[in-house]
């Protein structure tokens, strides 16, 4: 199954580790709060993104599973 990332932003407080860390799902804005790229987690990264949701010092970012895609009606 895959896995997604999801940040707390009340948890959240801008030290930036993550962007640092997963630069490839990752980003800052202005303030220096997480951006992630939408979607899934690339099976490629998810190790290194493991890596990074426990280095996060406000233990505001999280590795989930992703919800299954929607069914697509054939009617």
């Amino acid at each position: 199954m895959s896995k997604r990332l999801r940040v707390n932003p009340i948890l959240c407080e801008a030290h930036g580790v993550c962007a640092e860390l997963l630069p490839e799902l990752i980003r800052l804005d202005p303030w220096g709060y997480p951006i992630l790229a939408p979607g899934p987690v690339p099976p490629g990264l998810e190790s290194l993104a493991r890596r990074t949701v426990a280095s996060c010092p406000a233990l505001a970012l999280l590795l989930e599973p992703s919800p299954p895609a929607p069914a697509c009606d054939t009617r």
